[in-house]
């Protein structure tokens, strides 16, 4: 049986070897998780140079993660893996789109078509939370700008009718990026009809006689949070 001992200690090699593969990816799919949440974080604060900087690390992480699964398509292929480049997506899309910078494609990414889109999906509930950011000063064309970018990315993943698993789950992303563009519209809406009937009181206001042309306290208050 000394044949068999000798394949037991090749597999024993081939197994250790994956192990640690699978736990250094481990490690760079948390480190580049986390990059990637902190500049969405910055970008979020108009911190533009903290921004630069975690994505940069975002980006230096991804390579890296990358180039130590080359040669373990399986794991690179992972749910781990992919959940970390997803967020990877993410974070570059949301930040350009609100930065007002030309959408990075999948190729710039270095990321899978399906990772890329589920990535994008995520970013429709980052842009509802920047309309109601803005929206706490009032209606705005920044608002209609960010709410037109999240109709274009729904009008896009409605249309990728595929299977499950050909998209990695993309339907059902697609379904919560309705919910809350739906949301999102109705609250832009609400917003701008109560910013539209303060002014009309105020300028009514101004033309009644015998007053001192001051404007009743009218407060037009931001849409609800989300629960």
């Amino acid at each position: 049986m000394q044949k068999l001992e000798q394949i037991a200690d090749e597999v024993r090699q081939i197994f250790e070897a994956r192990t640690a593969a699978r736990d250094q990816a481990l490690a760079h799919a948390r480190a580049l998780t986390r990059a990637c949440a902190l500049s969405i974080r910055a970008v979020h604060r108009d911190d533009t140079d903290v921004m630069e900087a975690h994505l940069a690390e975002a980006r230096t992480l991804a390579a890296e993660l990358r180039g130590r699964l080359a040669d373990y398509p399986d794991l690179y292929h992972a749910g781990y893996t992919q959940d970390a480049l997803k967020e990877y997506a993410e974070a570059n899309i949301t930040c350009r789109l609100i930065r007002d910078m030309s959408l990075p494609t999948p190729q710039e990414l270095e990321v899978t078509h399906a990772t890329y889109l589920n990535g994008l999906a995520e970013v429709v509930g980052e842009l509802r939370r920047r309309i109601l950011d803005l929206m706490r000063h009032g209606y705005s064309e920044e608002v209609e700008r960010l709410l037109n970018h999240m109709d274009e990315i729904y009008a896009v993943l409605v249309t990728m009718d595929y299977p499950d698993a050909i998209t990695n789950g993309l339907r059902r992303q697609t379904d919560i990026v309705r919910s809350i563009l739906e949301r999102t519209r109705g609250d832009v809406t609400f917003s701008l009809r109560s910013q539209r009937l303060a002014g009309a009181i105020a300028r009514l206001s101004d033309q009644l006689p015998g007053t001192d042309h001051q404007p009743p306290d009218v407060t037009v208050l931001p849409p609800p949070e989300d629960e």
